[in-house]
């Protein structure tokens, strides 16, 4: 195996070197460090695969194709996403998993079920494409507290909630095409709701380059004119330009630390939309607020993209903040019924799901799409249609 040994470490050479003469330093790091990792993982683990080597070494050229392609990123066709991104991806993610197994071989045993990795992350890649579609109800209203804690959904007694879909993290690329967002959109249009907000992420580096390719992916929400909303995300700073035209050419009115009153049939609603920041976010969200005072008796709904800054909202901000960012944790244990996630696991940002401070409440979508890791894993797509309601005093 020493020829698979040097053509793998041959070619993170190159896709380095490419990465070096095409892109800025940060995705020389990123790809260096990603595809470095997985190389020490993959080469010990070669031998052991048995008749499944030329498959294995097909998804490792795959990976590097995937990578030096990376250099000029740009949507690629079905095929090529079908034959080398999503394999490579499943690969990555998979082979990431089996570092256990490459220590172990590396010390001289002969680990069992090597399999198990790779199943593992093929049932995540299918777990990837398959949302769910839910309707969720939220109550608005007086309560007490100010540790920000998970709540239980449940319905109130209003005959006239107010119907929100979201759509957040949508992130064009190998796993979102612009037809897939599309259909979302189109089942959005569908659910007939008084509001459609979007919470930012909307692009990838492969979908960066088409100023027009946002734009026919979100088409479909141009028939509800006047109640589609948008926030930035942190990817969106990447190509804000783009962002902003293909938002405009839906029909969404993007909200950049400004708001916006509409009529509904369940009455009066404002929605207060906030930029992305890194940095003094505290003093961002507090002066943002502060020019924007809410109206007496109605509805405000409030598009954080980030879940980690709704700590920082001053108390009495809105009704409802909806954001993204944490694609629901990503990693998790939901098909077992568990809220667990690598989200709630290593950090004290809300991953997912109905949250409370208070009289404040969060609402984080699991997401449309996803980015970073190169798959979900126990932590589905969302699509729901929000019913909220007011209690007698809210």
């Amino acid at each position: 195996m020493s020829w698979f040994f040097s053509a793998s470490w041959g070619a993170w050479a190159l896709v380095v070197a490419l990465a070096a003469i095409l892109r800025g330093r940060p995705f020389v790091i990123f790809v260096a460090v990603l595809l470095g990792v997985e190389t020490l993982v993959a080469v010990p683990l070669a031998p052991i695969t048995g008749r499944l080597f030329p498959v294995y070494a097909y998804l490792q050229v795959a990976l590097c194709v995937h990578f030096a392609m990376l250099t000029v990123p740009r949507m690629r066709s079905f095929v090529y996403r079908a034959l080398v991104s999503l394999p490579a991806s499943w690969f990555l993610a998979a082979t990431l998993l089996a570092f256990p197994w490459a220590i172990a071989h590396a010390f001289g045993f002969h680990p069992w079920g090597l399999a198990l990795p790779y199943a593992i992350a093929f049932a995540g890649l299918v777990d990837s494409f398959v949302s769910r579609r839910t309707h969720v109800d939220i109550v608005i209203g007086p309560a007490s507290g100010t540790t920000l804690v998970r709540v239980a959904r449940r319905a109130g007694g209003d005959a006239r909630p107010l119907r929100i879909v979201q759509i957040t993290d949508p992130h064009l690329g190998p796993f979102m095409s612009a037809a897939r967002l599309a259909r979302f959109c189109e089942r959005a249009v569908a659910e007939r709701p008084d509001l459609v907000v979007l919470t930012g992420d909307f692009l990838t580096m492969e979908s960066q380059h088409d100023e027009t390719l946002l734009g026919r992916a979100l088409m479909p929400l141009a028939a509800l004119e006047g109640r589609c909303f948008a926030c930035l995300g942190n990817h969106d700073l990447e190509a804000p330009a783009h962002v902003r035209a293909g938002l405009a050419a839906a029909g969404v009115k993007l909200l950049v630390d400004e708001s916006a009153r509409v009529d509904t049939e369940a009455g009066p609603v404002e929605i207060l939309g906030f930029d992305f920041r890194f940095r003094d976010r505290k003093a961002h969200l507090d002066e943002v607020t502060a020019l924007h005072p809410r109206e007496a008796g109605v509805i405000r709904i409030a598009l954080l993209h980030d879940p980690g800054a709704f700590r920082h909202l001053p108390p009495g901000t809105a009704d409802l903040v909806l954001s993204g960012h944490t694609h629901g944790g990503q990693l998790g244990l939901l098909w077992l019924g568990l809220p667990h996630t690598i989200v709630s696991a290593l950090s004290r940002v809300p991953d997912h799901g109905l949250w409370r401070r208070g009289s404040d409440l969060l609402y984080v979508h699991r997401g449309t799409g996803h980015y970073g890791f190169p798959l979900r894993l126990g932590v589905p797509p969302e699509e729901s249609v929000l019913h909220l309601h007011r209690t007698a005093a809210g």
